[in-house]
Formats: C-alpha cells, structure tokens, sequence
C-alpha cells in the first residue's frame, strides 16, 4: 500500500507522526509541502478526503491569513485553495494519503485509522 505524507520537518507533530509511521514498518513517500506545495487540483482532492473545506485546514494563526483578509466570508473556496498554494505555510500538517483515503496528523495517532 501507497502511503504519502505531507511534511514539514520543522513541525514537532509532522515529525512524530512520520515516526510513528516509521514504527510501523510504513516508508512513506515525503512532500515536503513548504518546498513543493500542491496544485489546485491535488489540494482540491485532499480537501474531500479529509472532508473538510478550505478553511478548516488553514492555520488560522500565520501571518498570510490575517494579510490576505481570508477570514472574508465571500473567498470561494477556488480562492482559498489558491492561497493555500501561494501561502503553503497555511496548510496544516500533517496530511497522510492512503488507499484513497486521508488522516491530518493531530495528534498524530489519528493517521492509523486509514493504514
């Protein structure tokens, strides 16, 4: 089975989750999203499997939220995704892909239940 993980090395809970992959004998495929972001439509597809909207996986905190007004109500949900592509520090971490399905790494324990 496929395993991908969306990784940010810097990031205490990206870091655990690839370990605890690693305790499991999986050998993820590592994007390091902040050098190699997502297109549209990968994110796009993340997004419905996480069921979430674009929104729900922005980092609310990060100076690119507040920068580019994307609290505004009136975004689509194209708009958010492109600022999740032009911004990817954004994106939350981690995301783990597998057998087309999808698990944000917090706490990291939650990706086990797509392996």
């Amino acid at each position: 089975m496929s395993v991908t993980i969306y990784h940010n090395p810097r990031c205490s809970k990206s870091r655990a989750t690839l370990a605890l992959l690693n305790e499991r004998g999986v050998d993820p495929e590592i994007i390091e999203y902040l050098a190699t972001p997502p297109d549209a439509k990968t994110l796009d597809q993340i997004l419905k499997k996480l069921k979430m909207e674009p929104r729900d996986l922005m980092r609310r905190k990060e100076a690119p939220y507040k920068e580019n007004n994307l609290g505004d109500e009136s975004l689509s949900r194209d708009a958010l995704i492109q600022a999740m592509i032009d911004n990817p520090v954004l994106i939350e971490r981690p995301i783990v892909l597998s057998g087309g399905k999808a698990a944000l790494g917090r706490p990291p324990e939650q990706v086990l239940d797509i392996l």
